[in-house]
């Protein structure tokens, strides 16, 4: 489907508010005006909105990894600022010499205030006459035309000649332009552009034509900068420094522009000014460069080497600066998990989701200061890693990622939601080839640590299809983790792919505590989203999406704190490797970022934030607890026998916390001769406490009961459970979903599988255990294990009443016994299998 568009598309033009307290400020009070340079107002200004201007339109250099000769003196002519603009049909071929309607400010989007333009077209064309400095043109140099990136697919021609086209909206290209250059003058630049946006099944990340909630504003044409430069006759495209295992050593590599016979290169590494290593040899060999007294890239430390690189070929010498920082990223067994390890330390990965968007550039931020802002302030409010969620960013925004020391978990643009049935093998072709073209280009980058290919199934035809790319991934990359699918937990094409280096789930508000198994770390990779709408600072017209609302500023604080204890001491500290919050700002119609949109409000104390952050970070280096040992024996510390046959209360004969019978329950014939009597219940019927019976925060604990069931349909039945503030911390319940007993936690849920489904009318022992330090429930039927599954924790604690015959979700009753229950106990400690085999065989007592 959508094929005759794409024909036109890439064929043919190839071819031709809440009040808000104690907020401080997070810039200065002289924010910019929302005019731009053009008079387009920005619907929100960001402080350097007022800083663009057609002569400052990202003057810095691009690519500080391939700087040609040095970064402090590279050898460039910028081209962003105005091109003459204007939209095309997508068939006519342009008409060369001859000016456009309208002008553009390169490199902003032109969706974007910060255009002049503000207008979203599918097909357009870009003008610009430039003259080429001689310098450029000395001996045998070249010149090549570069682009940061170009959305979707770009048509260029210089001087008439059409030169290069390219497809993918996130992968820098350029071209070598000499042989088009005429002798002197103006030379004329065109290029044309198709920019479909989700109207095609193309990777877009979260692009959309017609932006709503999670969805944003389309961002086309040319949103990355645009340069000349100067280059060798045979030159260096990309230059790469791996660390190896030994964090004593890079491999280094290149990938050569031009005749590459007999093509020789040398590296020279530098810490500071003082040279701490060499190698050299052939051009297309991966060498081995050793350091002296190495010096380890991290969070704490972000140390840059500095390498300086020349390139012979006969008479052709080319010399580039780079650099790198010497980390390594892994998997490792610690106290019986496997943990994600930086640098071979156990490192727990505290990230912000960033999406990358502004309310003035929408997909272009509209300084260097203004792009380095969100990664300064990440690791100012504590956090060590970001998740950049399905968008590539400029070669400057990884370079402060490098500099200023932030991990960075990499996700690949997704395609289009809602077409996962829909797509052709050409559309899976491509998104396969766009996911290998943007590691290849970013897998020099220090600071990633990790690639994401898949995020909620979104754009995923099979559970198999974020398998295979993984593997494709890790067989491309093998230097870093791979998460084949974030979210594997939910939404589109729900499924753990089982390969990969990570397990990932999301829950929302979270946090979600998934348990690593014998080959991956575990990681929640999305939670929070706590939504504050601040006046003054929302983006026009937007839907707001609150689905984790606040009234104020406090509250926000509260309970991200909240959620943060949650994720150390039940995660953290049980062998998770890390968690992704939602997120460092606002984005269009969602409200919850730690930031306004316009980045001019902090909405939460930053100290706070910070302390809480790094408490979260230290205790994932830290020891698991050992759970308390629990009272010994089979006794449990709570047992309701229900033998008494009568009245509204039973007595507890382990504890002091009576049964109170509610909403007429009644009394029925025990499953044993010295069972006398058991609890009936049906309907809305059900027994509980007066207050917790057990323990559940990071503690182990078992609970059982006899069981049988007058009806076993699609409804769930709970047969015992103790209420959290908004879900119970667990339930021992007939799965109706499965049609199995289960012993469950919102989110996880042990199934007796193979036993089939249960039969009305007959009486079974149900035991589910707690093991904290196995990271698992087990549901135990008649004495035997049936089925088990893994979860370091879950958030819903244990507040409240110990129930009988019900459950609780979503702050509600739900899950009511159709049935009868007898001979309840709980512990608070794992029985193991002989006990839970002890605890079957002496019968309901």
């Amino acid at each position: 489907m959508g094929s005759p568009r794409r024909r036109r598309t890439l064929g043919a033009l190839l071819a031709a508010s809440t009040a808000v307290a104690m907020i401080a400020p997070a810039v200065p009070a002289s924010a910019a005006a929302s005019n731009t340079w053009s008079d387009k107002s920005a619907p929100l200004a960001t402080p350097w909105t007022s800083q663009v201007s057609p002569t400052n339109a990202l003057p810095d250099y691009p690519r500080p990894q391939l700087a040609r000769p040095s970064v402090a003196k590279p050898e460039w002519q910028s081209l962003n600022g105005l091109w003459e603009y204007q939209p095309s049909d997508g068939y006519t071929k342009p008409t060369f010499g001859q000016k456009l309607s309208g002008q553009i400010l390169v490199p902003y989007p032109a969706e974007s205030a910060l255009s002049g333009v503000m207008e979203h077209s599918d097909f357009m064309l870009y003008r610009r006459t430039v003259t080429v400095p001689s310098s450029f043109r000395t001996g045998d140099q070249r010149v090549r035309l570069n682009f940061g990136a170009v959305n979707y697919a770009a048509t260029v021609w210089v001087n008439g000649t059409r030169l290069v086209e390219h497809t993918g909206a996130y992968e820098a290209f350029g071209v070598d332009i000499t042989d088009a250059l005429r002798k002197s003058g103006k030379q004329e630049i065109v290029v044309g552009v198709a920019s479909p946006v989700d109207s095609e099944d193309i990777p877009v990340g979260k692009q959309r034509l017609d932006p709503d909630g999670i969805f944003y504003t389309a961002a086309s044409g040319i949103w990355q900068s645009v340069w000349l430069e100067p280059v060798a006759r045979t030159s260096l495209d990309a230059f790469t420094a791996t660390p190896n295992t030994d964090l004593k050593s890079f491999t280094v590599s290149a990938a050569v522009n031009g005749p590459t016979k007999n093509a020789k290169i040398s590296v020279k590494a530098y810490a500071g000014k003082k040279r701490v290593g060499s190698v050299s040899g052939k051009a297309s060999s991966q060498l081995k460069l050793k350091i002296k007294k190495p010096r380890l890239w991290s969070p704490e430390d972000p140390f840059l080497y500095t390498f300086k690189v020349t390139l012979k070929r006969g008479k052709s010498t080319d010399k580039v600066e780079s650099y790198a920082g010497l980390r390594t990223i892994g998997l490792e067994l610690v106290n019986g998990k496997q943990r994600i390890v930086l640098n071979g330390k156990p490192t727990f990965l505290l990230a912000t989701l960033d999406q990358g968007y502004w309310p003035d550039g929408i997909y272009t931020a509209p300084t260097d200061e203004a792009l380095k802002f969100d990664i300064q302030k990440t690791k100012d409010l504590g956090f060590n890693t970001i998740r950049k969620h399905i968008k590539v960013e400029p070669a400057r925004w990884y370079y402060w990622a490098d500099k200023l020391g932030m991990l960075v978990w990499q996700d690949q643009p997704a395609l289009p939601t809602g077409r996962n049935d829909r797509l052709s093998s050409s559309d899976k072709a491509n998104l396969r080839s766009e996911t290998s073209r943007m590691v290849d280009q970013l897998k020099g980058v220090t600071s990633i640590i990790g690639w994401v290919p898949f995020n909620e199934g979104w754009g995923q035809w099979s559970v198999e299809a974020a398998a295979d790319l993984g593997d494709q991934v890790k067989k491309q990359d093998p230097t870093r983790l791979v998460d084949s699918r974030s979210g594997s937990n939910c939404c589109d094409t729900p499924g753990d792919p089982g390969n990969g280096d990570v397990i990932d789930y999301h829950q929302y508000q979270g946090p979600a505590l998934p348990a690593p198994d014998a080959k991956r770390a575990s990681i929640d990779g999305e939670h929070g989203g706590l939504t504050l709408s601040v006046p003054g600072h929302l983006w026009p017209s937007a839907s707001i999406n609150p689905y984790g609302a606040v009234k104020d500023a406090a509250e926000l604080n509260d309970k991200y704190v909240a959620n943060n204890d949650d994720l150390r001491d039940l995660g953290a500290k049980n062998g998770l490797s890390g968690g992704v919050y939602t997120q460092i700002t606002d984005v269009e119609g969602e409200q919850n970022g730690f930031f306004t949109y316009d980045r001019q409000v902090l909405k939460v104390d930053e100290a706070r934030i910070r302390a809480s952050n790094l408490s979260v970070i230290d205790a994932g280096s830290e020891p698991a607890p050992a759970p308390p040992a629990g009272a010994p024996g089979l006794g449990g510390v709570g047992h309701w026998t229900l033998d008494e046959g009568q009245g509204t209360t039973a007595a507890d004969t382990a504890g002091a916390n009576p049964l109170t019978l509610r909403n007429g329950a009644t009394w029925v014939e025990g499953p044993t001769a010295d069972a006398k009597t058991a609890l009936h219940l049906t309907g809305e019927q059900f027994a509980d406490t007066a207050k917790t019976v057990v323990p559940t925060r990071g503690t182990n604990f078992s609970v059982s009961a006899w069981v049988r069931l007058d009806s076993a349909d699609g409804a769930f039945q709970t047969v015992v459970s103790e209420d959290g503030d908004t879900n119970s911390a667990f339930f021992l319940q007939y799965s109706g979903a499965d049609q199995r007993w289960a012993f469950s936690f919102v989110g996880a849920r042990a199934l007796a599988t193979d036993l089939g489904k249960p039969k009305t009318g007959q009486w079974y022992h149900l035991v589910g255990v707690r093991d904290t330090t196995a990271s698992t429930l087990t549901i135990y039927v008649d004495g035997k294990a049936a089925g088990t599954t893994s979860v370091l924790a879950t958030p819903d604690v244990a507040t409240g009443v110990l129930a009988v015959g019900r459950g609780k979700f979503g702050g509600n009753p739900v899950d009511y016994l159709n049935g009868s229950v007898d001979d309840v106990k709980v512990f608070d400690r794992a029985l193991s299998a002989s006990e839970v085999a002890d605890l079957e065989g002496a019968g309901a007592q």
